[in-house]
């Protein structure tokens, strides 16, 4: 039976949000929050992108010390050639999706003329199919375990076009096509049929990426899921923590994992990979809605501060009776439900200034010890960094991973290669 599996994409397509985005400490944190909930896969980060340099050898450095494990962290970049190079002379990554435009509007609109669809409209324009291909083998030649080839803007694409580029990646030993849904065009019964005839005719496991500029992009990639699971193939949906994105966002993470464990459709489906665990939902949520800077809506589901709220009369009544008469699934399922302790009184923080006795205090509370001051002052010395990194307080999660891994997390925050 096909399954569905979650790649996320918040440090890759979510940190492209326009006025925001992760220090390289916090994205390190997503992918550590990531790991725990079960994700099968983080889209870590752009390899060509030299101030992701450090960061992303880094995170490898964790997954082959087994911190970031079983999760498989993977790079993106253009279906060029030179790009797919530099991936590799940059970075040790091993996993690689890389994406090129396939609809008339992207290929005309974005290559102004320097690029057409196929070969045969011109001898002397490169094609896009081939510059895929191009990129596609030489990620092979160069050792590459798994890649995914993006169709971007393939909800706007033409589908016999669309399948022609698909079943030019499958020959070339492409392990996924990425079906992104770049600009929200589609709708749930659109990219059902869409994304099931593409599947039926590549036979190859399809990805959704969905944004959100309709407001559908959970819905949209919950039903293009289907889509390619009724065509017998497996299925990645992407997602970002929060919906985060450019314009309107991509797919929120735990909409679409609550979406396929608790809708009529899919509660009974088993269809999503095992691994994930639910509990890990609001920790994941609060920490990005920190690290972002942005506060989770009130009526998000599932984490917002309303999603369990009862206020009318008839409701509270029914859900004071049996909370099923107003909750399709309980909040503690999400991990909710314990109290948040906040100091009223006097507060010692670790901060760029910090010295050592109060740092040392706030590392008491964490119940993290030191074998003697010469670790707890370069500890310090990385708390400060970290504090000038993020520029704001430092989470616990934060304080204690660089207290566990202090090589890593140099690494992590020196952003000059």
């Amino acid at each position: 039976m096909p399954k569905i599996y979650i790649i996320d994409v918040t440090n890759r397509d979510g940190v492209q949000t326009a006025k925001l985005g992760l220090a390289k400490l916090e994205k390190t944190m997503i992918n550590i929050y990531l790991n725990e909930m079960g994700v099968y896969q983080s889209e870590f980060g752009f390899p060509v992108t030299r101030h992701e340099t450090n960061y992303l050898n880094a995170n490898l450095e964790l997954a082959e010390m087994g911190v970031l494990k079983p999760i498989i962290l993977t790079g993106w970049c253009r279906a060029i050639v030179k790009d797919v190079e530099e991936s590799f002379r940059l970075t040790n990554v091993k996993h690689l999706n890389i994406s090129i435009s396939t609809s008339e509007q992207m290929t005309r609109g974005k290559f102004q003329g320097r690029v057409v669809r196929k070969s045969s409209e011109s001898s002397s324009k490169p094609n896009i199919i081939k510059m895929m291909i191009d990129a596609l083998d030489r990620a092979k030649e160069l050792g590459v375990v798994t890649i995914g080839v993006n169709a971007e803007d393939a909800s706007r694409t033409d589908m016999g076009y669309l399948v022609e580029f698909s079943l030019a990646a499958k020959e070339h030993h492409a392990d996924r096509i990425r079906y992104c849904d770049t600009l929200g065009y589609d709708d749930p019964l659109t990219i059902y049929e869409r994304v099931r005839k593409l599947a039926e005719a590549v036979k190859i496991p399809i990805e959704m990426h969905c944004h959100n500029d309709l407001g559908m992009a959970p819905a949209n990639s919950v039903a293009g899921a289907k889509g390619a699971i009724d065509a017998g193939v497996d299925v990645y949906i992407n997602t970002a923590v929060n919906g985060m994105g450019e314009r309107a966002g991509n797919c929120d993470l735990v909409s679409v994992i609550v979406g396929l464990k608790k809708s009529s459709g899919f509660e009974k489906s088993n269809l999503l990979d095992e691994r994930i665990n639910l509990g890990k939902s609001w920790q994941i949520a609060k920490y990005a809605s920190y690290a972002f800077g942005v506060p989770i809506p009130i009526n998000q589901v599932a984490a917002g501060d309303n999603a369990f709220a009862h206020s009318s009369g008839i409701h509270a009544d029914g859900a004071l009776k049996d909370r099923r008469n107003y909750e399709l699934y309980d909040f503690e399922e999400l991990g909710r439900g314990e109290p948040e302790i906040i100091e009223t009184g006097r507060q010692i923080v670790a901060g760029e200034y910090s010295g050592i006795k109060g740092f040392r205090n706030v590392y008491d509370k964490l119940e993290v010890e030191f074998k003697d001051d010469a670790e707890a002052t370069r500890i310090l010395e990385l708390v400060r960094f970290a504090n000038v990194h993020t520029q704001k307080p430092l989470t616990e999660g934060e304080l204690k991973f660089i207290a566990k891994y202090p090589e890593q997390a140099r690494k992590i925050m020196t952003v000059i290669p």
